[in-house]
């Protein structure tokens, strides 16, 4: 399936059409199949005019992946506010970030990347999720709480669940979304 796009683009907007049609892509049928010929067939474009815009498959996947970070961390950055200001229930933030790596699938780009040789993949999430740690230690109205552990935890969990969750709770006889209520109770006794 493709995605109507029209014939006449600007750049900015070429390449935002490909990043949308590469996280459809990644979405719907996994890693391996973010490649530029398959994202150039979506677009109704050419593998020439995606390999200007991104240089090679890991260049496009890079970007796929810093576009990713920066929406979801966003998100979560909001979701924190809300939980901080008892507006939400601090569950969103877990909810949010376990859906970012599972069904968005950032986790899975995150590790094909990583193991296709790509030892950089990681980076823009890093980079975002620091950004994000930063902000809200600046913004932390109870100096004092375990920011940055809170955010390693949950991460690692939630990258952790997108990559084994599934099988790792069945083997141990475990609900399917035990992982992501351990991270909702850890996260909760830091507010303690």
């Amino acid at each position: 399936m493709s995605i109507a796009i029209p014939k006449r683009l600007s750049p900015e907007q070429s390449r935002d059409a490909a990043l949308e049609a590469a996280r459809v892509l990644l979405v719907e049928d996994g890693p391996q199949a973010v490649t530029l010929k398959a994202v150039a067939a979506r677009v109704g474009r050419t593998h020439a005019n995606l390999l200007h815009h991104f240089g090679s498959a890991g260049g496009l996947q890079r970007a796929l992946i810093a576009s990713m970070a920066d929406q979801i961390v966003g998100e979560i950055g909001a979701a924190v506010l809300r939980a901080r200001a008892g507006d939400q229930d601090p569950g969103e933030v877990v909810a949010l970030t376990f859906d970012a790596f599972g069904r968005g699938g950032a986790g899975a780009l995150a590790s094909w990347m990583i193991l296709s040789g790509n030892e950089d993949a990681l980076n823009p999430i890093l980079e975002a999720i620091h950004r994000l740690v930063d902000e809200l230690v600046e913004r932390d109205d109870m100096p004092g709480r375990p920011i940055h552990e809170d955010t390693l935890q949950l991460v690692l969990m939630a990258l952790g669940d997108a990559l084994l969750g599934g099988p790792m709770a069945k083997a141990l006889g475990l609900p399917r979304d035990k992982a992501r209520e351990l991270a909702a109770r850890g996260l909760m006794a830091g507010r303690r």
